[in-house]
């Protein structure tokens, strides 16, 4: 079994939470990946420097001078600080981007149009990326030394240029890629123990993975006012209903896109919860219809 856990910039900017979360996440035993976001910070360090933040449903516009503070704020303060405070509760984290052993490239986006605002939108310095982006075998080396690796939403597109990639699409490309990565032959006799490894079509050994994504709240709420109006599942067919309905919106759109993609790649389930909640099963929990 593996976990791919990711945490929201919410978590991440407010030190007392993420440090519940830390030592939470160091608890949670068999292998396991973090991935972050720190789009609050990073906002923030903008508006500080004078710039506005420019977001198109719940993605960041990333000019040239955007990238850069992105860069300083996602791999830098914010992935240093999480590796640490990992490291100071038994956790062998390591802080990765993209680039770090070549463990996820991303290409480049090229304009999109986007429905709600009836144009174009080029996105800049941002990356797009997929299970095939993702090293596989890179990381899985590191898992199994019982390194946890932490990525931040910097990527590397091979040619020299840095790229600021949606942490949730990250967290789901990950989790894909290591759902169907077979990393040895099988035993003679497979138990099919969905607590440990299944077999792949062709016999080889993958790992049941799991995708959770912690933030601020307790799943996807009916009404973000209301902290108990949590939806206690979702079908594809019903997060249609709500986006048009305006019930999900914004960042919480690519969430659930990249959630029902994982499903429909091999990923065993995808929760979306509380960070406090990580390792029991409370949240919403996201199915095939």
């Amino acid at each position: 079994m593996i976990k791919v856990v990711k945490i929201g910039g919410n978590v991440v900017d407010n030190p007392e939470l993420l440090r519940e979360f830390v030592k939470d996440f160091a608890a949670m035993p068999g292998m396991k990946i973090l991935v972050h976001g720190g789009g609050v910070m990073a906002s923030q360090m903008q508006k500080a420097m004078g710039m506005t933040p420019l977001m198109v449903e719940g993605r960041r516009v990333t000019d040239e001078d955007t990238l850069k503070i992105v860069t300083m704020v996602y791999a830098g303060w914010c992935n240093k600080n999480i590796t640490a405070l990992l490291q100071a509760e038994g956790c062998n984290a390591i802080g990765l981007t993209g680039a770090d052993g070549n463990a996820i490239k991303a290409k480049k986006r090229a304009p999109v149009y986007v429905e709600s605002l009836g144009t174009d939108v080029d996105y800049g310095y941002v990356g797009d990326v997929t299970e095939e982006s993702v090293n596989a075998k890179f990381i899985y080396s590191l898992l199994e030394k019982g390194i946890v690796p932490v990525f931040n939403a910097i990527n590397h597109d091979g040619e020299g240029n840095l790229l600021n990639t949606n942490a949730d699409t990250i967290a789901a490309s990950v989790a894909i890629a290591m759902s169907n990565y077979k990393y040895r032959t099988p035993r003679e006799v497979c138990c099919r123990c969905e607590e440990c490894t299944h077999c792949s079509d062709d016999g080889r050994l993958t790992h049941l993975v799991d995708l959770i994504y912690c933030f601020e709240k307790d799943g996807v709420l009916y009404d973000k006012d209301d902290d108990s109006s949590v939806i206690p599942s979702i079908t594809p067919e019903e997060f249609t209903k709500l986006k048009s309905e305006g019930i999900v919106a914004d960042g919480m759109i690519p969430k659930l896109t990249n959630s029902f993609k994982a499903i429909d790649k091999g990923v065993r389930k995808v929760i979306i919860k509380h960070a406090r909640n990580v390792l029991n099963d409370k949240g919403t929990t996201l199915k095939k219809g």
